[in-house]
């Protein structure tokens, strides 16, 4: 039930803007935090029969749900209204994250992850959809381009104090930074408003979800979210194509690719007038140049710089594609064309450990997976060069 009535006479400013952006940080916490610890994780639970497979399961499994329940948070959204949603799913968040801290099962522990990526599936659907609802045109651009980027840069920070916290605390200590939602919950129930929506059309008036429109955008997400997330979870594998890598070359190699999709996120917003079409076109290209040079590459150096370039261009990619969507959706199926956006990326990040590592199988090793992204990406971009004439501009001028 929504307890706050629609207010007409309050405008959005940068400080709704921040506590949006702090919100939709927390579903990538849920993963990145992790990484540092998994090694003593899988020490801990090494009697565990399939720890191997279970406990980095229990790492990623909110994304799968994330992927599974983002439409069902949109759908509630659009009927309860944003801003409980928004606030309930930040209280579970924090007190079901900080649950493994003191559990001691495995299986209790990926249960508690479950239930943890519901309530990241509310948080990350809602938090976009009130991006878009709270601005409009350039504003709405904006905020949308600073979100791709705070949630890159924000990983750089994460997988620090996960580390740290993991050094001093042992393999439960990341789970603590969970709490941060507390505060942030806070924020959203005492400055937050809800936006107004126009309910007297709801049942009569009211445009339906505009399918043949936005799931041509949705599967291009999905391509876009398995192959961004081919660069994240092989990283390591990538880069040893060329020679020998430690977990400091990996990680200092990851900051730099966080730091080019926070780059490339900045840049979409430069291409004033560029129409949806033509953006994809320059973000697939680059993934296509940064996948070809990692898999020819001869030295780790050129290795890394490919590696950045792709990254460039899911930078450019996943604002143009939420902010395409955001632009088909009518306001009062906006919750869950957004949980629809949100399920189809995180269903890429779930996916794309599982379907690269079968094809490798396949295609006799990682760097002939590599090229195959490369071909499909120049694929896309030649589809999407078909698509530019006539299409409207994207960014505002």
């Amino acid at each position: 039930m929504n307890t706050t009535p629609p207010n007409a006479g309050q405008t959005a400013r940068t400080k709704h803007g921040i506590i949006l952006i702090l919100a939709a940080v927390m579903p990538a916490m849920a993963i990145i935090s992790l990484v540092p610890v998994l090694p003593l994780l899988l020490q801990e639970f090494a009697s565990v029969k399939g720890y191997e497979f279970l406990v980095p399961i229990a790492m990623t499994l909110p994304a799968l749900c994330v992927a599974l329940f983002s439409p069902l948070a949109g759908w509630i959204s659009d009927k309860a209204g944003r801003k409980s949603v928004l606030f309930y799913a930040l209280l579970i968040y924090a007190f079901i994250g900080l649950l493994p801290y003191f559990l001691t099962d495995l299986m209790h522990i990926i249960a508690a992850r479950v239930v943890l990526g519901i309530s990241e599936a509310a948080i990350m659907t809602v938090a976009t959809a009130l991006i878009a609802d709270y601005f409009k045109g350039k504003a709405r651009e904006r905020w949308v381009a600073i979100q791709i980027a705070s949630v890159s840069l924000s990983a750089i920070v994460l997988i620090a104090i996960g580390g740290l916290l993991g050094e001093f605390l042992g393999s439960r200590g990341p789970f603590l930074l969970y709490l941060i939602a507390l505060p942030i919950a806070l924020f959203v129930w005492v400055i937050l408003f809800e936006p107004q929506r126009h309910r007297h059309h709801v049942d009569t008036l009211a445009p339906s979800m505009p399918w043949l429109r936005i799931v041509p955008l949705l599967l291009t997400t999905l391509f876009v979210g398995i192959i961004f997330y081919t660069v994240i979870v092989k990283l390591g594998e990538i880069l040893a194509l060329t020679s020998t890598v430690t977990p400091a070359i990996i990680g200092g190699i990851g900051a730099g690719a966080n730091i080019g999709v926070a780059l490339g996120s900045l840049v979409f917003r430069k291409f004033k007038g560029a129409s949806g079409p033509t953006l994809i076109s320059i973000g697939l290209l680059l993934a296509a140049i940064g996948f070809c040079g990692s898999a020819l590459s001869g030295t780790l150096v050129l290795s890394s710089i490919s590696v950045i370039v792709a990254c460039l261009g899911f930078g450019m990619l996943l604002p143009t594609m939420l902010t395409w969507v955001l632009k088909e959706l009518p306001e009062n199926v906006r919750g869950r064309g957004t949980g629809l956006w949100t399920g189809c990326f995180f269903l890429g990040q779930f996916a794309a450990p599982i379907v690269v590592t079968a094809l490798q199988s396949q295609m006799g090793g990682l760097s002939n997976v590599l090229m195959l992204i490369a071909a499909l990406s120049l694929l896309g971009v030649f589809i999407a060069v078909l698509k530019k004439k006539g299409a409207e501009g994207l960014i505002s001028h």
